[in-house]
């Protein structure tokens, strides 16, 4: 049963690879960037992602048995707050979402209070640094931050 479970789940990620890959093929952009251009990233992760799926086809894991009990509950919570992250990233912000999200996160998988607090706030405040500084890429400030930035 678990070979079987592998290889449906490994041809969805395949066609998803799959529709990654095309969307980020017609990604067309009116002004000039680097000679990689916006193409690039989504287009090596859905290469990644099709080998990947096509290894799990062909070698599936070992059987294993599905989550239960408090750890089933974990990960459903976990799915919800992420579904949540996703839904409220533009109106509260990159910085205010990921923090939330990994406290949260930290906390549900046993980190201590104050460890989830600071490891979100570190979290947050790298990978904003990362993205914004190393990167170049602009993420999210908040809808409800703008108006106090004089942003419109």
């Amino acid at each position: 049963m678990k070979l079987a479970a592998d290889r449906v789940l490994s041809l969805l990620l395949l066609g998803l690879a799959a529709f990654v890959a095309v969307q980020a093929w017609q990604l067309q952009v009116p002004f000039s960037y680097d000679p990689v251009g916006p193409k690039a990233v989504p287009l090596i992760l859905s290469a990644l992602l099709a080998v990947l799926a096509i290894v799990l086809f062909v070698r599936p894991g070992a059987g294993g048995e599905w989550p239960t009990g408090a750890l089933l509950l974990r990960l459903v919570f976990t799915m919800a707050v992420l579904g949540a992250y996703a839904a409220l990233f533009i109106n509260l912000g990159f910085l205010v979402t990921t923090a939330l999200v990994s406290v949260v996160i930290a906390w549900l998988f046993g980190a201590t209070p104050v460890k989830a607090v600071v490891g979100g706030l570190l979290l947050a405040l790298g990978s904003y640094l990362l993205f914004t500084y190393g990167l170049g890429i602009s993420l999210p400030t908040g809808s409800w931050i703008e108006p106090l930035l004089g942003s419109h």
